[in-house]
């Protein structure tokens, strides 16, 4: 439906009917009160014994009546002034602003109003507006960043693989190079299934469609397993193994949920330590808690990356010299947060890294 801009032809009858509605009004309360000056008159002269004649009692009426009409013509002026001034245009500038948000602008801010009155109530509803503005301003740029990162780690290995795939044509090549390329292949495919899916996980963790279910097991059995699980890839760089674990340290939470905190802790710690260095993992109990500790002789990670270690696709690499995609810790954050755990990371550059996890002792524990 097309909308009729104020002032037009369109819009005289509702103008009219606004009008005609006050002026009753006013009409009907000039009326009243020149009827309560008549009697007012009579009153007096009766009481005073002065003689009033009909006609200055007319003429009393008739200005009484006026006078209240044009005062009250009047202050309905000034009124329409002061709320054009101090509501429609706070109004209207709201609106503006609004529109402009659903148009996609986050960018825009509503200055407060600055007035003689009282505009506490509309700095507060413009107060209240800026801050969702900045929000949402936030929200579009992660979201923003967020497909780009994605597409930009998408292609890397789509890129490979394509090379690859492109090379295995080559009717020259030996059967070693053809090995190697398939197996880079492999390798390179692996990566991006792993990428899709700490992509759905994390999507998931942060809407809310997975839901802790909490029973009570050991953690010391589940780290144990866990770390394991890693043998194979401590083996292979033949790294130095430290372990100390406290018995019987149970828990009440969810153990797949703390399973891909524990997976992406040891991963990072051998993927970044260098051949023939040391990882190390220890488990404490201190009053409460349980604590969790992952260290590695790794590379390290520096004050500046550690303020960022936690954010999607942040990478303190970024030469991918160590292949990952910057979503591990961002899955074992939002885990650790959904748990109700603490997480925090010391490190120094060339030294090595030391991860801390934080959480409640399970109050059954014998």
């Amino acid at each position: 439906m097309k909308k009729t801009p104020i002032g037009t032809k369109a819009s005289w009858p509702r103008w009219l009917a606004v009008l005609r509605r006050y002026f009753s009004f006013f009409a009907l309360t000039a009326f009243i009160v020149s009827c309560c000056m008549i009697l007012f008159l009579r009153e007096l002269s009766s009481a005073a014994d002065v003689e009033l004649t009909e006609v200055i009692i007319r003429k009393a009426s008739i200005l009484t009546f006026l006078n209240v009409l044009l005062l009250s013509l009047l202050f309905t002026l000034l009124d329409a002034v002061r709320r054009k001034i101090m509501v429609d245009r706070p109004v209207r500038r709201i609106i503006t602003a609004a529109e402009k948000i659903m148009e996609g602008d986050f960018s825009v801010r509503i200055q407060p109003i600055y007035s003689l009155g009282s505009m506490d109530g509309f700095n507060t509803i413009i107060d209240y507006f800026n801050r969702m503005a900045e929000e949402l301003s936030g929200t579009e740029t992660l979201r923003t960043d967020f497909i780009s990162n994605v597409s930009h780690e998408l292609k890397t290995p789509l890129a490979v693989i394509q090379n690859y795939g492109n090379m295995l044509t080559q009717p020259s090549l030996s059967e070693g190079q053809r090995r190697e390329y398939a197996e880079a292949i492999t390798d390179t495919s692996r990566r991006l299934a792993n990428l899709i899916t700490n992509i759905l996980k994390l999507n998931k963790l942060e809407n809310q469609q997975i839901f802790p279910t909490v029973r009570t097991y050991s953690l010391s059995e589940q780290l144990c397993e866990c770390f394991l699980s890693f043998e194979g890839a401590w083996d292979a760089k033949n790294l130095e193994i430290e372990t100390d674990l406290a018995e019987n340290v149970m828990v009440d939470t969810d153990a797949k949920l703390l399973s891909l905190v524990w997976n992406n802790l040891f991963s990072n710690a051998i993927k970044f330590t260098e051949p023939g260095g040391l990882v190390s993992l220890s488990l404490k109990t201190e009053g409460s808690l349980a604590i969790v500790t992952v260290s590695d002789t790794g590379c390290g990670i520096s004050r500046e990356t550690g303020a960022h270690i936690f954010e999607k696709f942040y990478q303190g690499d970024t030469s991918h010299a160590i292949q990952g995609n910057g979503l591990g810790l961002a899955l074992v954050k939002r885990v650790i947060d959904i748990i109700g755990a603490e997480i925090s990371v010391e490190s120094e550059v060339g030294k090595g890294s030391t991860f801390i996890v934080k959480l409640k002792r399970s109050l059954h524990e014998s």
